[in-house]
C-alpha cells in the first residue's frame, strides 16, 4: 500500500491530507455514486474535464447543492419512468427539503413521510389493486431514499425499522403484480437468499432469464427500475435477490459482503435451472454499481452464465474510495487503526463521518451496529481489507461468457475501470459509454434508466436470440 513518506506523528502535511483532505474527498466523492459536480478521478488520479465542477449536472439537473444528495435525488427522479417514483412527488420533496435546510434529518424525514403517505388510501374513491400496487412501489422507493441517509439523522437506530418499512412496501407491490413473482428462499450457507422470480405469465414455457444483481447500497426497487419491466416486456424472466451485504441479509440477518460471489450466484442458477419455465442455456447475469465487480467475479467461475453485463465494469472497488482514505490502510492492523482513531477521526467533519458509516456498514457488522448508536467505528482495518479483497483483476480473464461493459460520462466511483475491464476480457465483448448528450451521464445513468435498459436488453437479445 502506498504511504506518504515521513513520520506520521510529526508530519503536518500528512496529517492535513488524512484529516481535512479525507473529509473534503469524502464529502465530494464518496457518497452514493459520488459527486455530481466534483471532478472525477481517473485510475491515475487526475480529474476528467467532463466532470469539472458544475458541468456534469447543469441547470435543472442540480436538485441539491450537495452532490451526494443530488445524486440520490436524481435516482429517485429517474425511476419515474418505471413507475417507481412520481415526478411531482420527488420535486415536491426536493422543495420541502431545500426549504427546511438540506440535511440528513430533513431528507430522511421528508422521504419517510412520503412513503408513509403512499401506503394510505389516495384522495377520492377507494384505491383498487393497481393503485395500491404502484403506490406501494413508490413507497418502497421513498423509504429507500430515507434509508440511505438515516445513519446521519437524529435517529440512526431506526435503520432496521426503516429497511423493513421499505421491504414491506416492496412485498406489497410484488403481491399485487399480475402474475405475482414467485417468492422463495434459496440455500446459501446458514442464511438463505430471498428471491423474487418475475415471469411474463404462469405457463411452463422455457424462457430466457436474467439475474439482476444489486450493488452495495441499492434496494430491490432499484432492480425494478433497472431491469424487471424491460425483461418482462421482451418475454424474459427476471430474478431479483438479496445477497450478503444487501437488503435483508445486511440489515436483518447481519451478513456482510463476500469476495467469492460465485458462491452466491451458483445456488441461484441451480434453483433457476430446476424450473420448467427457465431455459437453462439462456441465463444472463447483470451487475449494477458495485455489482459490476460482483457479477463478473461470479461469471469467472459459474460457467452456466450465458451472457454477462457489468454496469459499470469494476475491477477494484477499493479504488472507489478517495486516495486520502485508501492511504490510511497499512499492512498492520494496529498501525492502521491508530492512524484512523488518533489522526483521522478527531478531525473528520460530521458529514464525512456519516458517509464513512454508510460506506463501511456492508463490510462490518460492528461498524453498522455502532453507527446505529450514533458512533463511528474504531476498526478501520477489517472492513477496508474486506473491500480490498473484492478485487477481480486476477480472475477477469477466466470469463468465457459474452460480456457487455458499460461506462458513463462523469463516472464518479470507478473512473477508468470499465475500460480496464474491457481490455482484460478474453471472451467475446462489447464496450459502450453512455453520455451527457443523452442525459445518461453519471454512475449508472440515474436520469436515464429507460435508455440504460434499452441498451442492456437489446444487447442481451442479440447475444441470446429467440429460438
Amino acid at each position: 500500500m502506498n504511504r506518504i513518506p515521513g513520520d506520521r506523528h510529526s508530519s503536518p502535511t500528512r496529517r492535513a491530507l488524512l484529516t481535512a483532505g479525507a473529509g473534503a474527498a469524502l464529502a465530494a466523492g464518496c457518497a452514493r455514486g459520488g459527486a455530481s459536480g466534483a471532478p472525477a478521478a481517473e485510475a491515475g488520479g487526475t480529474a476528467t474535464p467532463t466532470a469539472a465542477a458544475g458541468g456534469i449536472t447543469p441547470g435543472v439537473m442540480t436538485l441539491f447543492k450537495d452532490p451526494g444528495y443530488n445524486f440520490n435525488g436524481l435516482l429517485a427522479l429517474g425511476a419515474s419512468g418505471a413507475g417507481a417514483a412520481e415526478v411531482g412527488e420527488v420535486l415536491t420533496a426536493v422543495n420541502t427539503i431545500n426549504d427546511s435546510g438540506l440535511s440528513a434529518q430533513s431528507y430522511v424525514k421528508t422521504f419517510r413521510t412520503l412513503g408513509d403517505q403512499l401506503l394510505k388510501a389516495p384522495p377520492g374513491a377507494p384505491a383498487d389493486g393497481r393503485t395500491k400496487r404502484f403506490r406501494a412501489l413508490r413507497a418502497a422507493q421513498y423509504y429507500g431514499q430515507a434509508l440511505f441517509f438515516v445513519l446521519g439523522s437524529d435517529d440512526p437506530g431506526s435503520e432496521e425499522q426503516l429497511y423493513k418499512a421499505g421491504r414491506g412496501a416492496w412485498d406489497t407491490f410484488c403481491d399485487l403484480c399480475e402474475p405475482a413473482p414467485v417468492k422463495a428462499n434459496v440455500p446459501y450457507g446458514s442464511t438463505p437468499l430471498p428471491v423474487w422470480f418475475f415471469r411474463p405469465d404462469t405457463s411452463d414455457t422455457p424462457r430466457p432469464t436474467v439475474i439482476l444483481t444489486n450493488g452495495s447500497d441499492g434496494q430491490n426497487v432499484d432492480m425494478w427500475t433497472y431491469g424487471v419491466p424491460a425483461a418482462l416486456d421482451r418475454g424474459w424472466n427476471a430474478l431479483v435477490y438479496d445477497g450478503p451485504g444487501q437488503g435483508q441479509l445486511l440489515f436483518v440477518d447481519q451478513v456482510v459482503f463476500t469476495p467469492t460471489w460465485e458462491e452466491v450466484v451458483t445456488p441461484l442458477v441451480d434453483w433457476l435451472s430446476a424450473r420448467p419455465d427457465v431455459d437453462p442455456d439462456r441465463i444472463a447475469l447483470t451487475g449494477l454499481s458495485m455489482a459490476g465487480d460482483l457479477a463478473p467475479r461470479a461469471a469467472a467461475f459459474e460457467t452456466r452464465i450465458a451472457a454477462l453485463v457489468a454496469m459499470p465494469g469494476c475491477l477494484e472497488p477499493w479504488l472507489g474510495f478517495p486516495p486520502e482514505i485508501r492511504q490510511i490502510l497499512t499492512p498492520d492492523k494496529q498501525e492502521t487503526n491508530d492512524i484512523w482513531n488518533k489522526e483521522v477521526v478527531p478531525e473528520l467533519p460530521p458529514d464525512a463521518a456519516d458517509v464513512m458509516k454508510k460506506r463501511f456498514e456492508p463490510f462490518s457488522i460492528p461498524a453498522m451496529l455502532e453507527a446505529r448508536q450514533g458512533k463511528l467505528f474504531t476498526d478501520f482495518y477489517t472492513p477496508a481489507t474486506r473491500i480490498q479483497a473484492l478485487s477481480i483483476t486476477d480472475v477477469v480473464g477466466r470469463i468465457k461468457a459474452p460480456t457487455l461493459v458499460l461506462d458513463y460520462e462523469g463516472e464518479q466511483f470507478y473512473p477508468g475501470q470499465p475500460r480496464r475491464m474491457y481490455d482484460a476480457l478474453t471472451s467475446p465483448k462489447d464496450y459502450l459509454k453512455l453520455t451527457a448528450a443523452e442525459g445518461a451521464q453519471l454512475h449508472c445513468s440515474p436520469m436515464a434508466p429507460q435508455l440504460h435498459c434499452e441498451v442492456v436488453f437489446d444487447w442481451l437479445r442479440k447475444t441470446l436470440p429467440d429460438r
